[in-house]
């Protein structure tokens, strides 16, 4: 019969032998992710470090190459749903919520860090600051900036949210939130699941319908901006809206 010992560092209770290999694995991966960041680490590597935080007590390393095989790749692994995840030898429901709220967690960790004083005047400096409010959505999501006569963010809200491929927009929302924050001018934004920027006749036609109804208050629609995964398209730069 083995003898139990705690691993007080940890806080876990381990087994001498093959437990003592796995802490002594864990302490090494962790050590060389503090000296050196993740840069230089496999994608095995990174999710298995990961894996250490939900599954305390086992080795994670069959886990990890386990998913990145089922799923293809660390993105693959970190974009499927829960439910997709529990399908996979292992992983159990603690596991899988840690790993799908990765995407939500980092799309946070990027707006939070967004800033506000910044002026975006420009559709480079714009699209740059909606990017990460699309990281890691499976469905269409449309945002709303408002700005003042600088062209600094008074705000940033999600006005709607669609099933896959659709996101209906509600004129009289986007004005209410304009005429809220007493915006000089606006940017919609909202992004295509389909991997493509481009605008579609749909756009289009919600583009004219929303800058109609801003302009019968007085507020200007300064872009609407397309994104999708790390590009993005501006219509006022495609020549789709037009100002004065």
């Amino acid at each position: 019969m083995r003898r139990r010992t705690t691993d007080y560092q940890a806080g876990q209770p381990t087994s001498r032998g093959m437990s003592d290999v796995h802490a002594g694995h864990r302490d090494r991966l962790r050590a060389r992710f503090l000296a050196e960041g993740l840069n230089h680490f496999p994608d095995h590597n990174v999710l298995e470090l990961l894996l250490f935080y939900a599954v305390p007590q086992k080795d994670t390393n069959p886990m990890a190459h386990n998913l990145i095989e089922h799923f293809g790749s660390l993105a693959g692994v970190l974009d499927a749903s829960p439910e997709e995840l529990c399908r996979v030898k292992g992983v159990g429901p603690h596991t899988a919520a840690l790993l799908s709220m990765m995407p939500a967690l980092f799309r946070r960790y990027r707006m939070s860090g967004a800033v506000r004083d910044t002026s975006l005047s420009t559709t480079e400096k714009a699209g740059e600051y909606l990017l990460p409010f699309f990281v890691g959505l499976k469905n269409e999501v449309v945002y709303l900036i408002c700005l003042d006569a600088k062209c600094k963010p008074l705000c940033c809200r999600q006005l709607f949210e669609g099933s896959v491929n659709v996101a209906q927009v509600n004129t009289r929302k986007v004005v209410e939130l304009a005429l809220t924050f007493n915006a000089t001018s606006v940017i919609l934004s909202h992004n295509h699941l389909s991997g493509v920027a481009l605008p579609s006749v749909e756009d289009q036609s919600t583009t004219r319908r929303v800058q109609q109804a801003l302009e019968a208050v007085g507020i200007k629609l300064a872009d609407h901006i397309i994104v999708a995964d790390d590009d993005f398209v501006s219509l006022a730069q495609s020549g789709l809206i037009r100002n004065e």
